[in-house]
């Protein structure tokens, strides 16, 4: 009987840690010694794709870790604007059914590059990739690229599938049959959140119209809609919350 109540108890305990963890990230788990040393990690991995006569230069090796280091702090950040319940597809089948706004892959495509935007870069590039394009199972992310790479040498990064728990792959070891290079959304984006650009990060380029079909924020008629108030709520929050900078990170 003992041993069933410890098994039970366990059992317990492992139910609710796998349920905190589909929650958004706290806003300290950026900063954990865990994932500082994965923004160190990224950091390196980014340097190595430029250039040799460019890996040790002050100013790419800064620009390599301000990227590295955003990329896990606005990832965890993205999620908690979004509210995020559950990660990847438990995920999206919330939002589909309309219980949740927010949190589609490419709502998080966007929303990551729209923070990999905020400063003009000198050695790097953000892009837009796809995995499984035009099927049900399509699977949306960001990547970065040195200023003149071309795909699949990148990174990429996904926030989506770990709810804000930032996942990174490399770009040359995924399956070239079922990934691929989205340069009309990364000009798409690129004409929204120009580099060095200061939008709130609670700002949404895509909303969800009221007849459940999607547009551009600025649509006419847009604007009545549940998911257009919830982002214009989102931003009224943020400037009190974090009123001296456009990010809640």
């Amino acid at each position: 009987m003992r041993g069933m109540w410890h098994m039970g108890r366990v059992l317990i305990i492992g139910i609710l840690c796998c349920l905190a963890g589909c929650y958004p990230p706290p806003e300290q788990y950026p900063y954990t010694k865990f994932i500082q040393t994965r923004r160190e990690t990224l950091r390196k991995h980014l340097e190595e794709l430029l250039p040799a006569e460019q890996r040790n230069l002050p100013e790419a090796r800064e620009e390599a870790k301000w990227l590295a280091d955003t990329a896990y702090k606005a990832a965890a950040g993205i999620s908690r604007v979004n509210d995020s319940r559950f990660p990847g597809w438990a995920g999206n089948a919330l939002i589909n059914s309309r219980f949740q706004d927010r949190g589609l892959c490419w709502h998080y495509q966007h929303d990551m590059y729209r923070e990999l935007r905020r400063r003009p870069l000198r050695f790097f590039r953000i892009g837009c990739c796809v995995r499984d394009r035009e099927r049900r199972t399509e699977h949306n992310c960001v990547y970065v690229a040195e200023k003149d790479g071309k795909w699949p040498h990148v990174w990429v990064l996904d926030a989506w599938m770990w709810n804000g728990r930032l996942k990174v792959n490399k770009g040359e070891e995924l399956d070239p049959d079922d990934w691929t290079d989205l340069p009309e959304v990364t000009d798409m984006l690129s004409q929204m959140y120009t580099e060095g650009h200061n939008w709130p990060m609670e700002h949404w380029f895509i909303i969800r119209g009221e007849n459940g079909s999607y547009a551009r924020y600025n649509t006419p008629g847009i604007e009545n809609s549940r998911q257009y108030k919830h982002m214009r709520n989102n931003i009224s929050r943020g400037h009190k919350e974090h009123p001296d900078k456009p990010t809640n990170y």
